[in-house]
């Protein structure tokens, strides 16, 4: 029988999902302290012996025109994958839930390889249905990603695991004096900057100041900002999330000046460093496209990860089950015009504010 995690429950929960090996950082209450506009609850499941074995979080969304509500469970579940007991309480959690927030679909996007059919056919007969199946980037968090096993290594065994022009390119940057910090608060705005910088450059919308900044806040020690610099210059950063048995890198940004001193990948090493320095299984390099076709514009993105040797990892994908399908219809469609604004309304914003693109260009 499933139950609703509590104030009460909440520090077993995280223990939990911290130490399981599907557990992910999206689905810790801490993210849902990152997502101040959505609400967090949690849905577990116990076993014979009184102990959590499966759990689902969701981020709940509000949608006060519609009088209506999003659940997403970000990378859920938590559990054991060939479970269906287990699955079907978690499920049963979800619709309480939907129906208490007057929800209209329950949306899960779970940290399940593509290979696991049984667990798609198991969804389905849940009555949940696969989104459209893109090659890059469609849904809300990446299809394709590439992660590295990075269990009981050392860093001698890392760096020579990576292709040859990468430890090259690591030690380059160091020769030529980029310097890794972790940063705090104070170089936040930096970050933000080159950020921007960044998406001007590769067409992708960026967060703003505040998000990366309560980041830092609120994940306190799972997060660090990585920042480089040159001749005492910020020139990248990164941000990466340590969580359970794993670091995912989180966002990079690079200025379009001193890109030829390879920070990015110094920038890479330094986190994969802090992987076995907190004794991780797995360091998660994050989204990229499905598309191996060298002439994609983002295989760039495929090959700079690639070199580092990780696993070329397929998830099984983003699934809904709706609740109400005219509410599923309007508030898609509804979705999409603001989105496609919002893009057009950050470009208008920020196209002043990348200097150094203009000159590139």
């Amino acid at each position: 029988m499933y139950e609703l995690i509590n104030d009460k429950t909440l520090a077993e929960y995280e223990a939990f999902i911290a130490g399981h090996p599907k557990g992910h950082f999206a689905q810790s209450s801490l993210w849902g302290k990152q997502k101040s506009a959505w609400i967090w609850r949690a849905v577990a499941v116990r076993g014979e012996d009184g102990k959590i074995k499966g759990s689902m979080a969701f981020l709940i969304r509000r949608m006060p025109i519609f009088r209506a509500s999003m659940l997403y469970a970000c990378r859920g579940p938590v559990c054991d994958l060939d479970d269906r007991q287990t699955m079907e309480e978690l499920v049963k959690g979800a619709k309480a839930l939907a129906k208490e927030y007057h929800g209209y679909v329950i949306k899960v996007d779970p940290d399940v390889p593509v290979e696991n059919q049984a667990f798609r056919q198991m969804l389905e007969s849940f009555g949940f249905r696969i989104m459209q199946e893109g090659k890059n980037f469609e849904g809300i968090q990446p299809k394709f990603v590439f992660r590295m096993n990075v269990e009981n290594k050392t860093e001698e065994e890392m760096l020579a695991s990576f292709h040859q022009k990468h430890r090259y390119n690591i030690r380059l940057a160091t020769k030529k004096g980029v310097e890794v910090k972790i940063c705090g608060q104070e170089m936040v705005h930096d970050f933000t900057q080159i950020m921007i910088e960044t998406g001007m450059r590769d067409n992708f919308v960026t967060r703003n100041e505040a998000y990366f900044s309560n980041i830092l806040k609120n994940l306190g020690e799972h997060a660090r900002l990585y920042m480089a610099f040159y001749e005492g210059k910020p020139i990248a950063g990164t941000l990466a999330i340590w969580f359970g048995d794993k670091v995912w890198y989180l966002y990079g940004a690079s200025s379009n000046s001193h890109r030829n001193l390879m920070p990015n990948y110094l920038l890479q090493w330094n986190m994969i460093q802090w992987a076995l320095e907190k004794k991780c299984r797995i360091y998660d390099f994050r989204g990229v496209s499905g598309d191996l076709d060298e002439s994609n514009p983002l295989y760039g993105l495929y090959k700079f990860k690639k070199g580092f040797n990780g696993d070329f990892t397929e998830f099984v994908g983003e699934f809904d089950l709706i609740l109400s399908k005219p509410l599923y219809v309007m508030i898609d469609k509804a979705t999409k015009i603001y989105q496609h604004r919002n893009v057009l309304k950050y470009r208008r914003e920020n196209k002043d504010k990348a200097p150094e693109e203009k000159k590139a260009e």
